[in-house]
């Protein structure tokens, strides 16, 4: 069953302002070491990371409370499978929120889609609930 869905829509030359304005503050503020690792190894760094910060908001959203109640930005970290494909791993208050969504005898999984076209840089992000063997 679905227990959420989010998407969010983040401007590249946005994020790109930022980082120049406030490198490691921005930074450090909203990405995990990990993902600033990943960002800082790519050729289109602000695309990388209006990538994570649009999958953020749009696991927010997911969760059902947008970025209120208590949930802080590292809560929420993309990362990505061996194959490439985009993984989220909640923390914190995120984790809590997303144990409270889930139904009693059933698991949790987020399922994280990214893609770019500059300078949009988009991310959906479903939670799914499935029933325990």
């Amino acid at each position: 069953m679905i227990l959420g869905i989010g998407t969010d829509l983040a401007n590249i030359d946005r994020i790109a302002a930022v980082l120049a304005r406030h490198p490691d503050r921005f930074r450090t503020r909203v990405f995990t070491e990990t993902e600033q690792r990943k960002a800082e190894g790519r050729a289109d760094t602000a695309g990388t990371y209006a990538k994570r910060w649009a999958a953020k908001e749009a696991c927010s959203k997911a969760l059902g409370t947008g970025l209120r109640m208590g949930i802080a930005w590292k809560d929420m970290a993309v990362s990505n499978l061996h194959t490439g494909q985009p993984t989220m791993c909640l923390t914190g208050w995120a984790a809590d929120r997303l144990a409270q969504m889930t139904p009693p005898g059933h698991s949790a999984y987020i399922h994280v889609t990214l893609t770019d076209d500059h300078p949009w840089a988009q991310a959906f992000v479903l939670i799914e609930a499935r029933p325990n063997p």
